[in-house]
């Protein structure tokens, strides 16, 4: 009966290689032999417990495990390749999800601007009409304030108005009132000034004594200086009569009747502008010749 190692095909020579081969692959080759054994074994048992005939053995196909001897410094290579492009696949993984991390970030953040970017114009909306409606506030009040300040100015100049109007009626009536007392006033002094002229005219006339050469249609003025007292401060024959017999009774009769003392009681203004210079007039009007 061959052999294990004859059924696996392996010679004597062949000894350091399949070492080789055994220690590359322990695993693979305990099952390969553990089952070439169950097979074997299983074939002699049929062969030997056959009782009613021969059976003619079919020698078994002998299936050789060919093991290709690899060299170790390509094991090595294909190795490295592997751990390079596992390395490769990381790294490709890794950038994969970088990048990947880098468009979420990205999306994130556009996301981000986007949602920045709409809430800085509704910020710059909400302003937009907070300002206008403040401004039309402003505006408002300020029209109030132009209105209220144009009633005002209306208002006061209506009672400006009515003070002017009140002064000039009270104006009226002052000049009214000065004019109705100038006019009493002018009444009662043209009849102070007639009833002091009149009281001097009397007194002069009274205190007269016409000389005989006294002729109807003869004139004489005599013009006197009086002081407030009624006192004599000058007379002067202004106009003369032709006849100084006639001039010189005149003069004679003003001396004869002063002083005026009447005229103490006139007020000082009327004296200065009606007495304080006087003039007489001698005309005697009544003689038969």
């Amino acid at each position: 009966m061959p052999s294990v190692r004859e059924l696996l095909g392996f010679g004597e020579s062949d000894g350091v290689n399949n070492l080789v081969i055994l220690n590359g692959y322990p695993l693979a080759v305990v099952v390969a032999i553990s089952l070439h054994i169950l097979l074997l074994g299983g074939l002699v048992y049929l062969q030997s417990n056959s009782q009613s005939q021969a059976l003619e053995l079919i020698q078994p196909t002998v299936i050789k495990a060919l093991l290709i001897e690899e060299n170790p410094q390509v094991a090595n290579q294909r190795a490295q390749e592997n751990r390079r492009l596992e390395a490769k696949r990381r790294e490709t993984e890794r950038a994969n999800a970088a990048a990947q991390k880098k468009r979420e970030e990205q999306a994130a953040e556009k996301k981000r601007q986007e949602e920045a970017a709409k809430k800085r114009e509704q910020q710059r909306i909400a302003k937009q009409r907070a300002d206008a409606q403040a401004l039309a506030e402003r505006e408002k009040a300020q029209a109030e304030r132009e209105r209220e300040q144009a009633e005002a100015r209306q208002a006061k100049l209506r009672e400006e108005q009515a003070q002017r109007d009140r002064e000039a009626q009270q104006l009226r009536e002052r000049e009214e009132a000065q004019n109705a007392a100038v006019a009493e006033a002018a009444s009662s002094e043209f009849e102070l000034v007639q009833s002091a002229t009149g009281l001097i005219q009397q007194l002069v006339t009274d205190n007269w004594s016409r000389p005989p050469s006294a002729r109807n249609g003869m004139r004489a003025v005599i013009q006197i200086k009086m002081l407030p007292t009624g006192e004599l401060v000058d007379v002067r024959i202004t106009q003369s009569s032709g006849d100084p017999a006639f001039d010189r009774s005149a003069e004679n009769a003003v001396y004869r009747a002063a002083p005026f003392a009447e005229l103490t009681a006139l007020p000082i203004r009327v004296f200065n502008q009606n007495f304080r210079t006087l003039s007489l007039i001698f005309q005697p009007e009544d003689l038969l010749n």
